[in-house]
């Protein structure tokens, strides 16, 4: 059987959080870029969330990257984003996609509020 590779077309930038001290006793969280990955991105569900304040549109994706040994910078983890261009994608966790472990699948939330 022909193995089915991931079609790796959407440049994403891959961002890790930093806090940093705000000056009142608190911090801010700032996003530090760490390279661009080429990846597939496939939309798994979505849902609309009401607050009191705004509508929140939530979507899951499943995005498929070219894997890098773990602990490497290149290599993604939950609760880093991807940014591509104004849109945000959280990654809420990171699992090999192949037996092979040539491939990641991330799994990932877009907040869009409206």
């Amino acid at each position: 059987m022909t193995p089915i590779y991931p079609t790796l077309s959407r440049r994403l930038v891959l961002e890790t959080p930093q806090q940093a001290a705000d000056g009142a006793g608190g911090y801010t969280t700032q996003w530090v870029v760490l390279g661009e990955l080429w990846a597939e991105v496939k939309r798994a569900s979505g849902r609309d969330k009401a607050s009191e304040f705004a509508s929140v549109t939530s979507a899951q994706y499943r995005i498929t990257v070219r894997a890098a040994p773990a602990g490497q910078p290149s290599r993604p983890r939950a609760e880093q984003r991807f940014r591509e261009g104004t849109r945000v994608f959280l990654i809420r966790a990171v699992t090999e996609a192949d037996v092979g472990n040539r491939y990641l699948t991330c799994f990932a939330e877009e907040e869009v509020s409206q």
